[in-house]
């Protein structure tokens, strides 16, 4: 199992709770729905498609404790857990699943399960599920698709009574088996030149299989992905462990495909021995895994955005202060961070709830983005507190804060403005402000925020809906 070694402790909890949602899900506890926030989205396993609804998910985890009631066996087989930021953790697991109808028809193959565990106040919810699992797609009423599976192990039942032992092993049957799956399967020599590729590869990337077999595989990939396959190969190879047949890797690449696009996919792959042990081949499955790619990417996003007004956060905030002083520091230009609190926020709050609280905060976060140029950063620092980063101001400190001077005041009218949140409640609500200017490295990004905060409370100080600069 794969860990970060980040955030011992919260990896010990997500990992915890990640083991209690398995459970609760082959004990088919009812309760496992409560472990979901609000915004929940998912991608069913069989059904494929985004759920937005946590009360579809509901329905859906009902039709799946009804379809297949008694208790189900998870073999898990990888588990790796990953910090996106103190907020976002995301777990990874590869295993099978043993239902107690189908004689282990579906263990037959590999599920991969995603969970986005974030931190939701003082409680870790699960924003997002994804499962993915090469089987075809359930019939209208089934989670899983057992009359599918069930219909296609009979007929592989008839298969094996008329033909030959000679037969099973022919690849004419290996074909038959395989050329009817989404997944591509493939075969290589030892020198990883192709042998063979199933019809799976020319619907996903558009080559028909004798423009592939016969050419090297790494042909495939895109030369990141190449050296990536090489560095996994090499670090084989310095483990000094012998190859064994229950051996498989995994790992996800980007290919090439003949209209000149990339796609993801997934790949297991395991070698073929001979009698000595010696590796003769290899041969394993691609699964398009694109779409999940870019959840993950989005996933990332998360990790440095408020959740609520979409604005940079305190983290995606600092580096950019940092980037902003590297560059003052080449420019020699002075750059300027304005600290903003709300003055009169919490009253609305504590009259009209936090609903509409979150509706004036989201306007403020929509005021602040129109007073200052693409170029600068709006931040949301936490509560009702936000960070405005002014870049690339003059080079004279008199004329720099002049200018931060006036972004600031356009600021403060703006905020001043009444604040029409519905038909009938308007709320009036100022800022105090607090600037403080940085040029290059003088000082270091904690010095500069303090500053700014600094400023700002003694603009409270002075009355508030008032502008201070650091001195």
């Amino acid at each position: 199992m794969t860990i970060s070694t980040q955030s011992p402790d919260r990896q010990r909890l997500i990992r915890a709770l990640f083991e209690e949602y398995i459970e609760m899900y082959a004990s088919r506890d009812q309760r496992l729905t409560t472990r979901f926030s609000k915004n929940f989205s998912g991608y069913t396993g069989s059904g494929d498609f985004l759920v937005k609804d946590l009360a579809d998910w509901q329905t859906i985890t009902r039709q799946d404790f009804s379809q297949v009631p008694e208790r189900i066996r998870i073999e898990m087989l990888d588990l790796s857990l990953q910090d996106l930021g103190e907020e976002v953790v995301v777990a990874t697991a590869l295993f099978r699943i043993h239902l107690p109808v189908d004689g282990d028809m579906l263990a037959k193959e590999a599920a991969r399960l995603v969970l986005i565990f974030r931190l939701e106040g003082e409680e870790w919810k699960i924003v997002h599920s994804g499962i993915s699992i090469p089987y075809h797609r359930a019939e209208d009423g089934e989670v899983y698709p057992l009359k599918s599976l069930q219909e296609r192990n009979r007929t592989l039942e008839a298969l094996v009574e008329e033909r030959t032992q000679a037969l099973h092993a022919s690849e004419a049957l290996y074909r038959q088996l395989t050329e009817d799956t989404r997944d591509v399967h493939w075969k290589t020599d030892r020198d990883l030149f192709i042998t063979y590729i199933n019809p799976a590869d020319e619907r996903l990337r558009g080559f028909k299989a004798d423009e592939v077999v016969g050419h090297h595989v790494f042909e495939l990939f895109t030369d990141e992905g190449v050296a990536m396959v090489k560095h996994l190969m090499e670090e084989r190879r310095r483990s000094e462990r012998p190859p064994s047949s229950d051996d498989f890797v995994t790992f996800e690449v980007q290919h090439r495909c003949k209209d000149g696009s990339l796609l993801w996919g997934e790949v297991l792959s395991k070698p073929d021995l001979d009698e000595q042990g010696e590796i003769i081949g290899y041969h394993g499955i691609t699964r398009e895994v694109t779409r999940r790619k870019l959840l993950e990417e989005q996933v990332n996003q998360l990790a440095f955005r408020d959740t609520l007004t979409h604005l940079p956060n305190r983290r995606l905030l600092e580096d950019r202060l940092t980037q902003a002083m590297s560059s003052s520091n080449r420019s020699n230009c002075y750059g300027a961070l304005l600290f903003l609190d709300m003055d009169n926020f919490k009253p609305l709050n504590d009259t009209h709830g936090h609903s509409v609280g979150d509706l004036l905060l989201i306007e403020v976060a929509n005021r602040l983005k129109a007073c200052v140029r693409e170029a600068d950063t709006v931040a949301r620092f936490g509560g009702d507190e936000f960070v405005v980063l002014l870049c690339d101001l003059s080079c004279d400190k008199r004329e720099a804060t002049a200018q931060a001077r006036r972004i600031a005041e356009k600021i403060r009218i703006s905020l001043s403005t009444p604040y029409l949140l519905s038909l009938t409640i308007e709320h009036r609500c100022t800022a105090s402000i607090g600037v403080t200017l940085f040029k290059g490295r003088e000082a270091s990004e904690e010095h500069v925020i303090d500053s700014a905060d600094s400023a700002m409370y003694q603009a409270k100080e002075h009355g508030r809906n008032t502008i201070r600069f650091c001195e």
